[in-house]
């Protein structure tokens, strides 16, 4: 869309409304009803609402709703503790809850990859088995059994009322003692591109926002959980491996990419890649990706240790670097805080702002989450 196209509209939106106006319309340029209703719901928000759409926020124990209502946040990020304390019936009525608080209807997302990251089929009184790892499921039944598998946990996390899954998982490992190896679909890039594809693509169908993860690919490096990690491998080992799912995925249509927080040595070796402008850069203008950059957690040891343990630094300098939405798992108040200042003094531009929660509402919408 052009730059006048969106001046027009924001003009349109924020005009008074006892007066009527008249322009003449370029016949030859069509608006697009979904770019005239964010620009809508953009000039209703104000800065500090921008700020918390552009988080997703460790669900709160107690008071959920009423969290949300004061603070608008993008999304709430359930774990395990959140399914163990409640069951299927009640996890229903309190995200129903929680989207009732919200201005604009949220991102309600868990990691449900399958194996050994499970949430809520973790428990029996969600699921009779927990959802087996993407790799047995393949070798059992193939790419036909892999497309059934993400369709079925599409199914049971919309029955929750869920909308967002943090996966497929697009890192390649070299080798079985790798960190990410039982969390990953194989050790071979075509496979694993093959396998994120034909998962973004079922995710799609069924209205279930996709989160490809952990750019730009953990590989044979260490769990960022609770230290930081370097990574020193060449430029060329990420091309010819590592960044190929990715590659596919987002040519699939894939909704957000999460960044890890491993120091990529080949691409920033100053700063981990969820705060590397240089990293994003290369996802949006080689990689071609025009949806929702998030980071990963930013309460994890990796990120913490490397900031001093300062979260809202952290989001500050996620946000700087050209992420979109950050995970906030640890202190959400300090982070959104942090974020309102920095666009207040001028650190961070409002533009900025304004063009990552336009994506985030167009994703919104795609989805079906804004109707």
């Amino acid at each position: 869309m052009s730059l006048a196209l969106v001046l027009l509209m924001t003009a349109i939106f924020t005009l008074p409304e006892n007066i009527s106006y008249s322009y003449a319309a370029d016949p030859s340029e069509e608006v697009d009803p979904v770019e005239i209703k964010v620009e809508k719901l953009l000039s209703k928000m104000t800065l500090s609402e921008k700020v918390a759409q552009m988080m997703i926020v460790a669900m709160p124990s107690d008071n959920a709703a009423e969290i949300q209502s004061k603070r608008q946040y993008g999304g709430y990020i359930l774990f395990a503790p959140d399914f163990s304390r409640t069951n299927p019936k009640g996890m229903k009525k309190l995200l129903k809850s929680c989207q009732k608080s919200s201005k604009i209807p949220m991102l309600m997302g868990t990691d449900e990859e399958g194996g050994t990251v499970v949430r809520a089929s973790l428990y029996g009184k969600y699921r009779n088995s927990r959802f087996r790892s993407p790799s047995q499921v393949y070798r059992q039944g193939g790419y036909t059994a892999i497309r059934k598998d993400t369709r079925k946990k599409d199914e049971f996390l919309k029955s929750l009322g869920l909308n967002t899954n943090f996966g497929p998982v697009a890192d390649v490992p070299n080798s079985k003692s790798d960190f990410i190896y039982d969390r990953a679909f194989s050790k071979k890039a075509g496979k694993t591109a093959k396998f994120v594809k034909l998962c973004v693509k079922q995710m799609g169908k069924d209205n279930v926002v996709s989160t490809l993860k952990h750019f730009p690919g953990y590989g044979n490096n260490g769990d960022t959980h609770n230290r930081i990690i370097r990574d020193k491998r060449k430029k060329s080992s990420f091309v010819e491996r590592d960044l190929k799912p990715f590659a596919s995925g987002i040519n699939a249509g894939a909704d957000m990419v999460m960044v890890s927080h491993v120091i990529v040595n080949a691409f920033d070796k100053k700063n981990p890649a969820s705060l590397s402008p240089k990293v994003h850069s290369y996802l949006r203008n080689k990689m071609h990706f025009e949806g929702v950059i998030i980071t990963d957690g930013l309460a994890m040891e990796g990120i913490t240790d490397f900031v001093g343990g300062d979260e809202g630094k952290a989001a500050v300098k996620a946000v700087k670097a050209g992420n979109d939405m950050l995970c906030v798992t640890g202190d959400r108040n300090k982070c959104r805080k942090a974020l309102v200042k920095a666009v207040k003094n001028g650190s961070i531009p409002k533009s900025q702002i304004n063009e990552s929660v336009r994506r985030i509402l167009r994703m919104k919408i795609k989805r079906g989450i804004i109707k």
